[in-house]
């Protein structure tokens, strides 16, 4: 399990008296990590005092607040499981509702993902952006899901290990998981009502989704390949800006007429269009070098942790690595 929290106090032990039974009955071995987005209430605090008395549970503390993709990958990155289920930490995901996911994982699937059917947020800030914004990620990455956004999610570890975390992506793990054949199932979770505090989000953050979205169908189209989006408009616009370029040098040579006086605009708009094309052929031939970079070099975390506690030890944990 891989819960992370950003000053979630009221949350945190009936949260964990619900997983710790749940996760009891299946009786199968398990671990919980919490991860403390740098919490500025008592959360950590709370969860420190837990591990003292449950050596399954596991507490990692971020130096700053990284984000909940960044807070997810450390936990990821910890975990010890052959199957990981992550999910939030205020209550709104129902932990009976993981046996529901384990059952879909045991079918064969690699990724189990929550399908929030019934939402309680508001209809004008969360629920219609939303629905927008998972029919834009379906179409835009070919993986049928509804529900993109939440975290309630069981993963095959080894499907974590080929996806890298960065920016707000963490949503769309299904969809950078597809790029390496995952099969995908999704299950009718429980969305409860927000017991404390509000939400940590607002509708600000559709616009965020909306570059995510357009960054998602980059990575999944043209990551390997960049120069194809690139190259092709960068080349598009060569063509344009020079086939202007000439007809005008042709129109001065056959008539000896005053082309700036004449044509300016139409002289600065290929002037334009020919300069467009070949900064953006150069960004398509920087782009195919980074991605030779990015394969060929170690990947870099994209967090820093301050300290990993367990019962029997305390680590302290270095500096960002990298």
């Amino acid at each position: 399990m891989v819960i992370p929290i950003h000053n979630e106090e009221p949350s945190i032990l009936p949260l964990y008296d619900r997983l710790t039974a749940v996760l009891e009955r299946l009786r199968k071995p398990y671990e919980i990590i919490f991860v403390d987005d740098a919490s500025t209430d008592r959360s950590f605090d709370l969860l420190a005092n837990l591990v003292e008395t449950d050596a399954r549970l596991k507490v990692i503390r971020l130096r700053r607040n990284f984000g909940q993709t960044a807070a997810l990958a450390a936990g990821f990155d910890e975990s010890q499981g052959n199957i990981v289920i992550s999910l939030d930490g205020d209550l709104q995901h129902a932990p009976e509702d993981i046996p529901a996911l384990l059952e879909k994982i045991d079918e064969g699937y690699d990724i189990a993902s929550g399908w929030r059917k019934n939402r309680l947020d508001n209809a004008v800030t969360r629920k219609f952006p939303s629905r927008i914004a998972n029919w834009l990620m379906a179409k835009a990455s070919n993986v049928d899901l509804r529900d993109f956004g939440t975290t309630f999610k069981a993963y095959r570890a080894e499907i974590l290990k080929d996806v890298n975390l960065y920016g707000e992506l963490h949503r769309f793990i299904p969809a950078l998981a597809a790029l390496y054949g995952a099969r995908i199932a999704e299950v009718p979770i429980r969305n409860n009502p927000r017991s404390n505090g509000g939400s940590h989000y607002g509708l600000g953050r559709t616009f965020r989704v909306m570059f995510d979205i357009f960054t998602v169908w980059f990575l999944l189209k043209y990551f390997t390949r960049p120069m194809h989006f690139f190259g092709k408009w960068g080349l598009a616009s060569i063509g344009a800006g020079g086939a202007v370029l000439a007809w005008l040098a042709g129109w001065k040579l056959w008539t000896g007429a005053d082309v700036i006086a004449e044509h300016g605009p139409l002289m600065i708009v290929g002037g334009l269009a020919l300069v467009n094309g070949v900064i953006l052929f150069c960004t398509g031939m920087l782009g195919e070098v980074l991605t030779r970079t990015y394969f060929e070099s170690q990947g870099r975390r994209i967090y820093a942790v301050r300290e990993i506690r367990t019962r029997r030890e305390e680590k302290a944990a270095g500096g960002s690595r990298g």
